[in-house]
């Protein structure tokens, strides 16, 4: 399917080699903005339906901003992300800035997992050139839907000279949201998205960016993560701690063949006795334990009495963000300590 992707997107970008205006390839997943329901006021839906030519088409005024192009990658909700599709964004658009054959790229997405596509990508793109994400919580037929501003959004900034190297950004709701922190922090409301540790990187307004900040972390062109050659990835699990949490879903991953484990924490990434023992039984197996919270913001560090020195802490990344940059972290080392110098500049 990769192949057959990048061959259609090298006949299709190369009529924009002579345009004056910045190329822009949209590589479309699927997801809410894609979605289609019965009614215009329906809660349900269903995901992954429009193609990305009927979205471009839904957007006003979309095409004055940039030369357009969309490749289908798929047509999925987000829950059902797979790293092969991961993998395959990857190599696209690796290759698109490789050739210059666009300016920037724009990834339609579904919302439930937009936030760890964008820091795989984040981490694993080594280029300068914007890459932004958007999506929708309302779908495309709905009444008010949120996907065509949304990604017209995104185009303008994955058009403008101000988004290069800044790291894969999210467009939702206005906001411009940096990879390393957005996460989404509500299950309906088209205003779903936040940095809870940083803040947003900025916002929209009347086609333009107005950035606050800029990321602390390492990212995309600095990145020392280099998966051109990867097929697959070291598998990594969540576990979730909580009250009187048992040993089961602990004793499961690691009997499983884990490479590694980040563990979901209460508070400052706390778990209790249960959990504790399947974790020696980890450490014993040789599995790398990263020890993150199921808190939105203020992380994990190493300043708690109850930490830990063999096992690293993620700071500022939530557990699924922790589960990404530890897969990635395994591809380079194994040492704790290392892994931990990753968690702290990444």
């Amino acid at each position: 399917m990769y192949k057959r992707l990048l061959i259609v997107g090298f006949l299709i970008i190369l009529a924009l080699s002579l345009s004056a205006k910045p190329r822009i390839v949209i590589l479309a997943t699927g997801g809410t903005i894609a979605g289609s329901a019965s009614g215009a006021a329906q809660a349900s839906y269903q995901p992954g339906v429009l193609s990305i030519q009927q979205i471009i088409a839904s957007v006003p005024d979309i095409e004055q901003l940039a030369e357009l192009k969309g490749i289908q990658v798929c047509n999925i909700s987000s829950q059902n992300m797979e790293e092969r599709i991961w993998l395959e964004l990857f190599k696209t658009i690796d290759n698109l800035f490789t050739h210059d054959l666009c300016d920037g790229v724009v990834i339609t997405h579904g919302t439930d997992t937009m936030e760890e596509t964008a820091y795989f990508l984040n981490l694993t793109v080594r280029h300068t050139k914007p890459i932004v994400i958007t999506g929708a919580m309302r779908p495309a037929t709905s009444l008010s839907a949120d996907g065509p501003f949304n990604l017209y959004n995104a185009v303008a900034l994955a058009s403008s000279p101000e988004a290069q190297n800044r790291g894969v950004m999210v467009v939702m709701n206005d906001y411009i949201l940096s990879a390393d922190d957005v996460t989404k922090t509500n299950t309906v409301n088209p205003n779903a998205f936040s940095c809870p540790n940083y803040g947003p990187l900025g916002i929209m307004r009347d086609g333009l960016p107005i950035f606050f900040r800029e990321s602390p972390f390492r990212h995309t062109a600095s990145s020392e993560f280099n998966i051109t050659n990867i097929v697959s990835l070291p598998k990594t699990e969540i576990i979730y701690s909580y009250a009187f949490a048992s040993d089961v879903a602990i004793n499961a991953i690691v009997d499983s063949g884990a490479d590694g484990i980040v563990v979901a924490g209460v508070g400052h990434g706390n778990y209790n006795r249960a959990i504790s023992k399947g974790l020696e039984k980890a450490f014993a197996r040789g599995i790398m334990v990263v020890r993150s919270s199921r808190i939105a913001a203020g992380g994990v560090d190493q300043a708690a009495e109850e930490y830990d020195t063999r096992w690293p802490v993620s700071y500022n990344k939530n557990p699924q963000k922790a589960r990404i940059l530890l897969m990635l972290a395994l591809t380079k080392s194994k040492d704790s300590k290392e892994i931990q110098r990753i968690f702290k500049e990444y």
